[in-house]
């Protein structure tokens, strides 16, 4: 989300940041879209009776805020077929995987349990089926000897905010459909 805002400031860029949207009220994204002058708001799915009336709400707020596109960093929810319907060739997800392997949780970890080459990471449309939306982007790196999960996530995380803006961009300028 950060990548995003930092790509956003480019004058050139052809998409601006106008809202962030955590599960999470004590997700560090919020103090720092905040601090840009990002306009903010939490919900906790907890708090609502049903998915639908969570997600309801999150479309009210994002249309409150007038958005043309989502874009899903760290939203640990899987989303309910309407509400992904609704923004369907409009909302982008990165994953820690070179999709289609690995989806799900834990790519890591899986990652080097299989003996892989080579890791990475996918900005790819959302769609109802987890983690299969066309790929935007991809980014490779290569998995050495001695790797842990949490070294090649500290790896891949360079690369995310590599390829994470560059979709974005693509999508905005029209280079880039469902």
């Amino acid at each position: 989300m950060a990548a995003l805002i930092e790509a956003a400031k480019a004058p050139d860029y052809p998409a601006e940041i106008v809202g962030v949207l955590s599960n999470r009220a004590a997700a560090a994204g919020l103090e720092t879209a905040a601090a840009a002058g990002i306009a903010t708001a939490s919900l906790a799915q907890s708090k609502f009776p049903s998915r639908d009336m969570f997600e309801d709400t999150m479309t009210q707020i994002l249309e409150s805020w007038e958005v043309d596109y989502v874009c899903l960093a760290g939203f640990m929810r899987i989303l309910g077929e309407d509400f992904v319907n609704r923004w369907l060739g409009r909302m982008v997800n990165i994953h820690p995987s070179l999709l289609p392997a690995y989806k799900g949780l834990h790519t890591h970890e899986r990652a080097l349990a299989d003996g892989v080459s080579e890791h990475g990471c996918t900005v790819h449309f959302v769609t109802p089926g987890l983690d299969e939306g066309p790929a935007i982007l991809q980014a490779r790196i290569p998995v050495f000897a001695g790797d842990t999960p949490d070294t090649l996530a500290e790896r891949l995380l360079v690369e995310e905010h590599r390829i994470y803006p560059e979709a974005l961009r693509l999508l905005a300028s029209g280079q880039a459909k469902l």
